[in-house]
Formats: structure tokens, C-alpha cells, sequence
């Protein structure tokens, strides 16, 4: 018999919201959901259920049971101990809930796998989509929904945008958050599914491939649990848009420490990286080049070939650039054309070396770069544009951030900045991605996500 397949627009877009253990006492996860769709400028219907509660909490009318509640609820989000999650989502079927997202912890990962069986029964008897246990839920900055029980002050907002989030973890996923809204690209969805008794990666990965408000995927697995119906969703889905992917669970000690943590099967981590590679995943090795990799897909188009223009106003920087290249496996330093040569050598001053990389020298400054910039553009032998900025010489200020920011607008290839430095350069950073410039810290992480973004092209291609 095939699975039931999920329909979680109510989950992400609901009309209504019921916060089931929604509690007055301020460090309770009930009480920081609620007030966390009340932070967030959530319009639609929101109620609080608590047995013990009076009238109202935080001015939201509170209800003992969620079948006193007359409107039909898109979804209730779970927050109370686990064994008592039963009955609550016994109520939740009468009530013709459609989706539900478990927040409480104490299920299969402690052990306590009958309990988890028995809500996953009721959810199917009743046919409601369930997110969870042990679990963070979901986030959709569009539709102001906000399940997560960390308190806003603690977790920088990041902007709306194209990029949507999927974790297993929800230590993993609140972290990823965070730098997220440091990196300049916006969010599109979250998702944090713990142990997935019901609903899990493949389902989520096949409502993401169609959303048309997710342009990237981005994933930290810690097992899969249908691993056939993953397959046949990983051939479809890279053909559609970027999957981006962590898999933990390596080395035996950390098979052995994901199953203590979402009761997760990780399984062989070579069985999977295969998987990844034959359906054109991006695969990461940590947190920072999950983030690396989403920004250069949420920012840039595929380039047509792997050749590399690197202009800087430091020559060392440069070098480093030119290493950290050449070592990938796919890119290599373009050869400027002779007409593009002749071009740069009539505007560049007589100290600049018309060679790549491109050495504008210490006092290069916003003219110099553009000039450069706008010459190399237009070489036939170059594909990526990857200018160095160092903010600390005495040409690179506001002035020349803004230019770049002007130039992107016009390149019709993929161009990223290096910009190493602290406060000052910092400042610039968050100047440049705001005007959809990504920028990098090392050359490494630029040179990585650059090859990342043309393996990908390469993939598609094959694939048409």
C-alpha cells in the first residue's frame, strides 16, 4: 500500500493556530511559542489551550481543550509533557486539525518507542500531517509562523528570501539561523523535524521542490529513514533547483551519538555520499560551508565555464587566491584575451601587471576596480569575476563598495568578493551583501562555493 502523501501548506501558511500548552509562566516553551507568534506580527487566527488556564494568556483567549475551540485550526502546535501528548492529539483528530507539530521531547530518543508508535497511529487514524516529536517545527518568515521556542532576543531574524532550511537537529537548525541573518541572503522556509515518526526528510524535500517560494535547499541529515523514496525524490528534485546537504554521522562514534539524539538510523555515511554525488547534491563537511554554499547558490547563476579572473588590491591575497583555485578540482586562472589586455594596460596606471590575478596595487580605489571590473566582464576567457577587496588600504572605502554594488547590477557572470578584516571591513561586508554582493572571508570558502556553483551547471547540463 503507498504511503499517504502530506499536504504541509497548512503547516507553513496557516489560518489559524492552536498553542496546545500554552503556559503564563515566561520560561515555559508553551508561553515563548505563543509569544513568539505574537512578536512576529502573526495575522491569522492564533488560541492558546491550557487545562489550568484562566481567560487569556498574553491576551490570546485560552481554551481548556482544543475541541471548545468552534474555527477549524490549520495547526496545533504540541508544547506539554510527552505523556500526556496522546490524548492531546486525540483531541487535535476530533477537532479536524490538519497539521500538527510535536515540540515535547521524551519519545523514541529516551527510549520510548511504544509512545512515539501510539501518536503516530492517532495522527494516521485521523489523517493529520504531524511534524516531530523532539523537534523544533517550522518557520516562514512570509507567513509569520514561528513555532521554534527559542526567544527572539536570542536569535538574530533573518530577512525573507529564497533559501529554505531543513534540519534534523534543532541545536543544528537554531544555529544555522542565526548566521543565516549575518550572511545577507533571506530565508524562505524552516524546518525542524526530530525524530520524523511521521513526517519526514523525503516529505519535506518533495513540498520544498515544489514551493515556488524556495529557490534553495539547504540540509543537515542525521539518517534517512525511507531510503528508496529518497532516491527517487533526489532525481527529481536537483533538476528543479540546488540541494545543499550535511550528513552527520561519519565515524561510528557519530552513528552511535544520532541515534541517542533523534532515534535517527544513519546508516553507512559512504552509501549516502554516493547517493548525494549521483543526483547532483552539494555536499558539505561542516556548518560554515553549508553556509558558504547556500549563499553563492541564493546569489548567483550557473557559470558557463570554470575559468577565473581574480582582481585585488594586495598582492599576497592575490597569490592565496590563485592557490586556493587551482587546487580545486574544476576552476582554473583564466587567460585575459589580447583585447581585453590591450584595454586594461591603455587604463590601468603603469605599476599594474596585466596578468591574473590582477594586482591594482595598494592605492587602487573605486574607479580602478570598476575599470577593471567592467574590461574583464566582457573577456570571452573569463566566466567568474572574483575580486579581492582589502578595506584596511587607502583607496577601498564606502565609495568602492557602492561601485561594486553598481557593477553587479550590470555582470552577467558570477562575481564574489573576498574581504578579510574586522570592524571596518565588517561594516562593508554587510554594505555589499545588502546590495547583492556576496562576499567571502578566505579564499578558500570563495573558491569552494565558486566550484560548488559550477559543478552544479555541469550536473544540469548532463541532465538535459
Amino acid at each position: 500500500m503507498p504511503r499517504k502523501e502530506f499536504d504541509l501548506e497548512p503547516m507553513v501558511k496557516p489560518k489559524s493556530v492552536a498553542v496546545i500548552g500554552a503556559a503564563r509562566e515566561e520560561e515555559k516553551v508553551g508561553h515563548i511559542i505563543l509569544q513568539n507568534y505574537i512578536n512576529g506580527g502573526y495575522s491569522g487566527r492564533l488560541y492558546a489551550v491550557n487545562r489550568n488556564a484562566a481567560s487569556d494568556i498574553l491576551g490570546v483567549k485560552t481554551f481548556k481543550s482544543i475541541l471548545e475551540i468552534k474555527d477549524r485550526i490549520d495547526l496545533a502546535v504540541i508544547a506539554i509533557p510527552a505523556q500526556y501528548v496522546p490524548d492531546a492529539l486525540e483531541e487535535c483528530g476530533k477537532a479536524r486539525v490538519k497539521t500538527v507539530v510535536v515540540v515535547s521531547g521524551g519519545f523514541a530518543e529516551i527510549g520510548e518507542t511504544e509512545l512515539q508508535d501510539r501518536i503516530v497511529k492517532i495522527a494516521d487514524r485521523y489523517g493529520i500531517a504531524m511534524v516531530g516529536p523532539n523537534c523544533l517545527g517550522v518557520m516562514d518568515p512570509r507567513s509569520r509562523v514561528d513555532t521554534l521556542f527559542l526567544p527572539t532576543y536570542k536569535l538574530s531574524k533573518a530577512q525573507i528570501g529564497g533559501v529554505s532550511f531543513v534540519a534534523q537537529s534543532g541545536a543544528v537548525g537554531s544555529t544555522v539561523l542565526d548566521l543565516i541573518s549575518e550572511e545577507g541572503f533571506g530565508l524562505s522556509k524552516f524546518f525542524s523535524y526530530g525524530n520524523a515518526a511521521q513526517v519526514d526528510e523525503v516529505d519535506i524535500l518533495e513540498y520544498l521542490m515544489k514551493d515556488k517560494e524556495t529557490k534553495v535547499i539547504v540540509m543537515y541529515l542525521e539518517g534517512i529513514k525511507r531510503g528508496r523514496e529518497f532516491i527517487e525524490i533526489a532525481k527529481k528534485v536537483t533538476r528543479v533547483k540546488p540541494v545543499v546537504v550535511l550528513k552527520a554521522g561519519k565515524t561510528a562514534a557519530g552513528v552511535s551519538a544520532a541515534h541517542s539524539h533523534t532515534a535517527s538510523l544513519a546508516g553507512s555515511y559512504e552509501a549516502h555520499e554516493a547517493v548525494f554525488r549521483q543526483f547532483g547534491f552539494t555536499i558539505a563537511n561542516d556548518v560554515s560551508e553549508l553556509i558558504y554554499y547556500a549563499k553563492i547558490f541564493a546569489y548567483e547563476p550557473e557559470p558557463s565555464g570554470g575559468r577565473v579572473a581574480i582582481i585585488t588590491n594586495g598582492g599576497g591575497t592575490g597569490v592565496l587566491t590563485a592557490d586556493a583555485v587551482s587546487s580545486t578540482r574544476s576552476l582554473s586562472l583564466g587567460e585575459f584575451s589580447s583585447g581585453v589586455s590591450k584595454d586594461l594596460r591603455v587604463k590601468m596606471p603603469a605599476l599594474v601587471n596585466i596578468r591574473n590575478p590582477l594586482d591594482l596595487a595598494g592605492d587602487a580605489d573605486a574607479k580602478r576596480y570598476s575599470d577593471a571590473i567592467k574590461a574583464v566582464a566582457n573577456d570571452p576567457n573569463i566566466d567568474i569575476i572574483l575580486p579581492i577587496v582589502l578595506f584596511q588600504t587607502p583607496g577601498a572605502d564606502s565609495r568602492l563598495a557602492a561601485e561594486l554594488i553598481k557593477i553587479k547590477q550590470t555582470v552577467n557572470k558570477p562575481m564574489v568578493v573576498i574581504s578579510m578584516g574586522s570592524q571596518y571591513t565588517q561594516m562593508h561586508k554587510i554594505m555589499m551583501e545588502s546590495g547583492g554582493v556576496p562576499v567571502y572571508d578566505s579564499p578558500v570558502s570563495a573558491a569552494s562555493a565558486l566550484e560548488a556553483l559550477y559543478r552544479y551547471g555541469l550536473y544540469l547540463k548532463r541532465k538535459q
